[in-house]
């Protein structure tokens, strides 16, 4: 009975082997990828053998895609808002839940700490509540003055003063070539984290509440992002922003956001290589998903898989985090015909991809980047081992199956 167990066991290994050796069946994609026509010309299929290899074309098949930019071609570094009133976007503006501190010498009946309410107002006693949302504290200030006087509390304009004690974090929706388009929450103190002395001085100042903190927030501009005509929509009215020299390294003013703000990215519909590179306003990192090798490691822990190789800057590509996965090296004998597997989706129109790379191929060929995708948030790694590899495990496998078949 054990033999004919361990005749038919032993068909069933050598059925296995032939499966096992056989090629792995290729990929399908929906879209275009082997010929270059999607979200990344880098995920095409190598269309040139090693020797005639001259020059890299994918920035250029990218950039073919691409539709004009809505600001003009014009890259001039003072070039930082294309429309709308430059005054009215500059300085530290009021948001509701603000606290500010009103000051009238001599004169309890006013003076005292206001938060600006949910309608954007301040409501001071005995006068008309006063709009400040979207305004300076001086312009508040010369509000609530003329109304003292206009009512009949002042005969004379009052010396006073309106500061800022504390600026609450703000909701403002985001959408667009952006990578998780959402109404998002920025501005506030962190945990538990206070400055004792700020909270007790007079006056207050915050960076999170700016353009650029709010971008991120919302996952980080995408690379089919169009930078010249950023659109910022505050109580009706639009406001377009240029925004290409943050990419560049200069000082673009980052204007300060308040509640109820919309910001809107367009897309120029191609993918720019240019913006992949980090910035202030794009993703802050890429968090990866990875699968590596059997063979020399058994699992993500022993191969030091941890989270400074799950994590890398944005801009990083794709053979880069394939070594990071311990795909690469090791005896050649047994290694070199290692591939790896990126699993991608076009964040334009959701359609995931897949595409295959052997090692060894972008190893040796001088025009490896032509074929090297940048990385994007959310994408997944697999790495397979070689043939002999393979054969190895299968004749493991082999053993512990016929030792089990021969036990009685």
């Amino acid at each position: 009975m054990s033999g004919k167990v361990f005749r038919n066991g032993a068909s069933g290994l050598a059925l296995s082997v032939v499966v096992a050796c056989a090629a792995p069946q290729s990929a399908d994609n929906l879209e275009p990828v082997a010929i270059g026509g999607a979200y990344q010309a880098q995920y095409r299929q190598i269309d040139t053998d090693r020797d005639a290899a001259q020059f890299l074309q994918s920035a250029t098949m990218n950039a073919a895609k691409c539709r004009p930019a809505i600001g003009g071609d014009s890259l001039l570094s003072d070039q930082k808002y294309t429309s709308g009133d430059l005054y009215a976007l500059r300085g530290e503006l009021l948001s509701r839940g603000d606290l500010v501190e009103f000051r009238l010498p001599e004169d309890e009946t006013f003076s005292g700490d206001y938060v600006v309410s949910r309608d954007g107002t301040v409501k001071l006693p005995f006068i008309a509540p006063v709009p400040a949302a979207g305004r300076t504290p001086d312009q508040v200030a010369g509000a609530i003055r003329r109304a003292l006087i206009n009512d009949g509390h002042y005969a004379e304009v009052p010396l006073m003063s309106l500061l800022i004690k504390d600026l609450a974090p703000v909701r403002v929706g985001v959408s667009g070539a952006v990578f998780e388009a959402r109404p998002t929450d920025i501005g506030g103190v962190a945990g538990d984290m206070v400055d004792d002395r700020r909270q007790a001085a007079l006056g207050a100042s915050t960076e999170g509440r700016n353009l650029s903190v709010a971008l991120r927030s919302a996952g980080g501009i995408r690379p089919d992002a169009d930078l010249s005509a950023v659109r910022l929509t505050r109580a009706g009215r639009n406001y377009t922003l240029d925004l290409r020299g943050v990419m560049r390294g200069e000082n673009v003013d980052d204007v300060m956001l308040i509640t109820g703000d919309e910001v809107h990215v367009p897309s120029r519909e191609c993918f720019q290589d240019d913006l992949m590179k980090p910035s202030p306003i794009s993703p802050p990192g890429i968090s990866l998903y990875l699968s590596n090798l059997t063979q020399p490691a058994t699992g993500n822990a022993p191969s030091a898989i941890g989270q400074t190789v799950r994590e890398v800057p944005y801009g990083t590509r794709f053979m880069q985090a394939v070594v990071d996965a311990n795909c690469v090296g090791g005896a050649r004998a047994t290694s070199a015909d290692r591939s790896a597997a990126l699993f991608s989706r076009n964040p334009v129109t959701g359609v995931s991809a897949v595409i295959e790379r052997k090692v060894e191929v972008m190893r040796s060929r001088a025009d490896r980047d032509d074929y090297d995708p940048y990385l994007l948030p959310g994408d997944a790694i697999a790495c397979y081992d070689s043939g002999v590899t393979n054969l190895a495990e299968i004749g493991r496998v082999i053993g512990v199956i016929g030792a089990v078949s021969l036990l009685p």
